[in-house]
């Protein structure tokens, strides 16, 4: 097991639900005291998205963001040299597309990822059947790999990533790019798919875009991943002020569900 498997099951199985929000590497000045605001919040993992200029999976928010921190000269080695300055006891976890490291070379790419105190990626792009290469040379770095299932996902491929997957799996809740929703889709049907073929960690993201949709996503996985809806917040400057307070109060909400 990774570093990561290893730490989230001790979540789960401690009975926490988990809160994982993501940021945009480099979106502004304040990127790295966001993060921090989050941790002191309750995330209990963060996901960091490396900025890309073709974001496939992406909705206008992220999108906005992306382009914006590549406004500002951000690169995957200035993520990792922010993300090395943290002093944070919360895991990391990079989410981008595969070119970002194939141009950057795969070792090259593993290594500065462990040394930034980066435990997983989500490469949405990669397939299963195109992953073993950078599986391979991840885990030689304690990397984990994050695979993500779909509603659309047939059963079988379901049980095949569920078995895949480290650290936890990404249950995507709707058929849809990233962004604010005003319900929390069908993550519960994902998750079903997921828990008939593994013990892992599920988590529910895409769309969870209040307290009380997090809370809903909770009741039936192990944790919510909450990403545009708090990209937003910095888009219109709300700062780590922001930040600490919204994750607070999904973390509020969290905390409540099976009270």
């Amino acid at each position: 097991m990774t570093t990561l498997d290893i730490r989230l099951r001790e979540l789960r199985d401690g009975g926490r639900k988990a809160l994982v929000p993501y940021f945009l590497g480099g979106l502004d000045d304040e990127w790295l005291e966001c993060v921090k605001a989050a941790a002191f919040a309750g995330a209990d993992a963060i996901e960091i998205g490396v900025p890309f200029s073709d974001p496939i999976m992406d909705g206008k928010v992220i999108q906005e963001a992306s382009l914006r921190a590549l406004g500002r000269g951000t690169t995957l080695t200035s993520v990792l040299e922010g993300l090395h300055t943290l002093d944070i006891d919360v895991p990391l976890i990079v989410m981008t597309y595969f070119n970002i490291f194939h141009h950057h070379g795969l070792e090259r790419s593993a290594i500065e990822l462990h040394e930034a105190g980066v435990l997983g990626t989500i490469v949405p792009d990669l397939s299963l059947e195109e992953i073993a290469p950078w599986r391979t040379v991840s885990n030689e770095h304690d990397v984990a790999s994050i695979l993500m299932t779909a509603l659309s996902t047939p059963p079988e491929r379901a049980m095949q990533l569920a078995a895949e997957t480290q650290g936890f799996a990404y249950a995507a809740a709707r058929m849809a790019v990233t962004g604010v929703a005003s319900d929390e889709g069908r993550g519960d049907l994902v998750v079903e798919k997921l828990r008939q073929a593994s013990t892992v960690p599920i988590y529910v993201g895409i769309g969870i875009t209040t307290p009380e949709q997090a809370a809903a996503a909770c009741a039936f996985a192990d944790g919510a991943i909450v990403g545009s809806a708090l990209v937003q917040r910095l888009l219109d400057g709300e700062g780590p002020k922001g930040v600490e307070q919204f994750l607070g109060e999904m973390r509020s909400a969290i905390n409540a569900v099976g009270r």
